[in-house]
């Protein structure tokens, strides 16, 4: 009976030293891969790698939240150019400097191109074709880089204003002058899109212009381009009616189509009045966000606008939102109202 105990311990003690020996070994027994999807880090065990490999495993580092400013339709001809060549060209946006400041970048829709050639809407009638080509000045992009707009929409129904040349010398002025572009022009453009790294943080910027051919395909086929990029993804739309506060089930129909191919968040522009606001499937939509930087002074509808503060967090791969209204007065600046 002695003699069974002890072969059992003697056994015993020899399992425990060959297992320790093969613990501290090199042979492979076990491997670790990690597996980062929207940041939420998984580690699943495999066959392949030494188990001391768990004991180098340190914890990840988060990703600070990247806070981005949106905006709606900036338009810097007409009686904007004239009040900012005579007051300064910051003049329109002043008041806002402190909040663009407290944001990682601002967005907003760049309506019209930048270009050298002279304005022709500045004096003329109300109304006329002249009255809504627009070309900007230059100096406009100096502004926009100086107050932390970091990139532009340019997918509208004025970018073409001044032709295919115009829309060329936009996009040499802006690149040029630090500011990035996005945009369908509806020429052919290779920058429909643009992905900003934000420190590790990938946000893709997206356009959908229902002025332009194949608009939808294109949009589409952007999401479906920047999701393998991973990251959050923003589309931008140039849509809607005019100085319509409500939506049509039209937009509505493509904002969820948008929302169902991959995208995060929908940010709208071109009716000039701010619009309602919807959560579809987790994902917020705002269909207008109404003027930015114009001159329209002729309702109290169009001299309001919405600017929407969204922070973007990786590691819970969520959006949150704080709105601030703004209100457009004739001298030809925007005022924040909170």
């Amino acid at each position: 009976m002695n003699k069974i105990i002890i072969t059992i311990f003697a056994l015993a003690l020899t399992g425990i030293f060959l297992a320790f020996f093969a613990f501290e070994g090199v042979q492979p027994e076990k491997v670790l891969s990690i597996s980062n999807h929207t940041n939420k880090q998984q580690i699943q065990a495999d066959v392949n790698v030494p188990v001391t490999a768990v004991n180098k495993i340190t914890d990840f580092e988060n990703k600070a939240p990247v806070k981005i400013l949106f905006g709606g339709d900036m338009m810097f001809d007409r009686y904007i150019r004239q009040s900012n060549e005579s007051r300064g060209y910051d003049y329109a946006v002043r008041d806002m400097k402190e909040l663009f400041d407290a944001n990682d970048c601002v967005v907003a829709n760049l309506e019209g191109p930048v270009t050298d050639n002279d304005s022709v809407s500045i004096g003329s009638e109300f109304g006329s074709p002249d009255n809504y080509k627009f070309t900007f000045d230059k100096a406009v992009v100096q502004i926009l880089n100086d107050n932390n707009f970091c990139v532009v929409n340019i997918g509208n129904n004025h970018i073409g204003n001044f032709g295919a040349e115009g829309i060329a010398q936009t996009k040499e002025f802006v690149s040029a002058g630090g500011v990035q572009y996005f945009g369908d022009a509806g020429t052919e453009n290779k920058q429909r899109y643009f992905i900003q790294d934000f420190n590790g943080v990938k946000i893709a910027f997206v356009n959908y212009n229902q002025f332009t051919k194949n608009a939808l395909a294109h949009t589409l086929e952007d999401i479906k381009k920047v999701k393998n990029e991973g990251g959050f993804i923003v589309v931008y739309t140039h849509w809607g009616e005019e100085y319509k506060t409500t939506f049509r089930k039209n937009e509505q129909d493509i904002a969820h189509h948008f929302i169902d191919a991959g995208a995060d968040v929908i940010i709208g522009s071109h009716p000039h009045v701010v619009q309602e606001s919807e959560i579809y499937k987790g994902k917020t939509i705002y269909y207008s966000l109404g003027n930015f930087v114009f001159d329209q002074y002729f309702s109290e509808e169009t001299k309001k606008g919405l600017l929407v503060e969204a922070t973007f967090d990786s590691n819970d791969d969520a959006i949150t939102f704080a709105e601030h209204d703004i209100q457009l007065t004739p001298s030809g600046n925007t005022l924040l109202i909170r």
